[in-house]
């Protein structure tokens, strides 16, 4: 009897190893299969996107074409400025968030003329708040023309201030309006330039410094959802508005040629898909529109330096070593952080040596053989930054 129920035992046993084995195994396959849907979907997704980008881009040149028949340099909104124009083209603001100053220029073919058009730009800049802005900007209406890919995420922009905030202590009156921009359209302040493109025109400029505490005060904007996001991705606070700064300069409508949107400039066809996934469980691409809205803005750039600091580069053990590194990597990619380390991308390579080196030395090594300038300077002022906002935020 004993021998019989030995041997069924061991049936059962082989029977269940096997099982399990098949289990454990059709689980790897069906995680391998789910990881290759996801690469095919973004190869699909991607390949979709280059498309709506190259139209999106020509919709662009052709409006910059338009703006170039009216004036020499045809300015448009970037990173950290904010570009607009009115209608006629004619008159256009230009918001410098890094430099803190507006400066309105309009064509006219009389200073009385030109005083009126820059005295409604003006009252148009200081009391726009994210969403007219963007509904009223004809650029944004001229691509909105252009046909999206299926199953693209969009957003409402909500209404956030731009600059109404920054300049007043309270929501202005209307007697407030009048006496800031009487005060700073003066005939005195007013500067003129011939028009190189339209006969019997000039161009009359006018240039107006912003706070001091501009940047501060922008940031105080975004401090509920910044701390509500740091919370939930386990980040540095201090580490999101550093980023933020750098990237945008708190510039809501900031857009790069890349392209990359709003405050923590998200690509959408890489750093979004990657992040929308991580977050909502969903292969989705968002718009420029979605990115526009500071609340998705910010939840997927935390998010995105939660995937840097807690996936890519988990493998660092020093806390701030991995800092280092995942700043730069917002920048430049955490493959080209690697190559800084290994000459090669591979991640886990470049942990084997970065953790054989204290803090210090990671940071001297990133700043000395990072590929390119751009991810050196990043490096240096977020994390300036990163300080900085601990200080101001009392994180000290």
């Amino acid at each position: 009897m004993s021998n019989k129920f030995f041997i069924s035992l061991l049936i059962s046993s082989m029977l269940y190893a096997q099982s399990a084995s098949e289990f454990k195994n059709a689980q790897m396959q069906s995680f391998e299969d789910a990881n290759n849907a996801f690469g095919d979907y973004k190869q699909s997704v991607e390949e979709e996107f280059e498309s709506y980008q190259t139209n999106l881009q020509k919709a662009y040149d052709d409006y910059k074409k338009e703006i170039a028949i009216y004036w020499e340099e045809p300015l448009m909104s970037t990173q950290k400025r904010w570009v607009a124009y009115t209608k006629d083209k004619k008159t256009r603001t230009n918001v410098d968030f890094e430099e803190e100053k507006i400066v309105l220029q309009t064509i006219a073919s009389s200073k009385e003329e030109a005083k009126k058009k820059l005295q409604d730009a003006l009252l148009h800049a200081i009391t726009a708040d994210t969403k007219k802005a963007h509904e009223s900007d004809p650029l944004e209406q001229k691509l909105s023309e252009v046909k999206k890919p299926s199953g693209v995420v969009e957003s409402e922009i909500k209404s956030e201030p731009i600059l109404s905030s920054v300049i007043f202590e309270k929501e202005p009156t209307k007697e407030k309006l009048i006496t800031y921009i009487d005060k700073n359209t003066q005939d005195k302040n007013i500067q003129t330039t011939d028009s190189s493109k339209l006969k019997n025109t000039k161009i009359y400029t006018l240039n107006i410094s912003l706070p001091s505490d501009t940047m501060i005060k922008r940031s105080k904007i975004y401090y509920e959802e910044v701390k509500t996001q740091s919370q939930k991705q386990n980040i540095p606070l201090s580490l999101v508005f550093a980023i933020m700064h750098s990237e945008s300069s708190f510039n809501p409508r900031a857009r790069s040629h890349v392209p990359a949107y709003g405050l923590m400039q998200i690509v959408p066809k890489t750093a979004g898909i990657d992040t929308y996934h991580f977050l909502y469980k969903e292969k989705k691409l968002v718009s420029g529109s979605y990115l526009y809205d500071s609340k998705n803005n910010i939840t997927m750039g935390s998010a995105y330096l939660h995937i840097l600091y807690y996936r890519y580069l988990n493998q660092i053990e020093d806390p701030l070593s991995r800092l280092y590194c995942t700043i730069a990597a917002y920048n430049t990619g955490a493959g080209n952080v690697a190559w800084a380390f290994v000459r090669t991308n591979n991640t886990k390579n470049a942990a084997l040596v970065i953790n054989n080196l204290t803090p210090e030395q990671v940071y001297n090594k990133l700043l000395k053989d990072l590929k390119y300038d751009e991810p050196k300077t990043y490096l240096k002022k977020v994390t300036q930054r990163v300080n900085s906002y601990r200080k101001v935020y009392g994180l000290l």
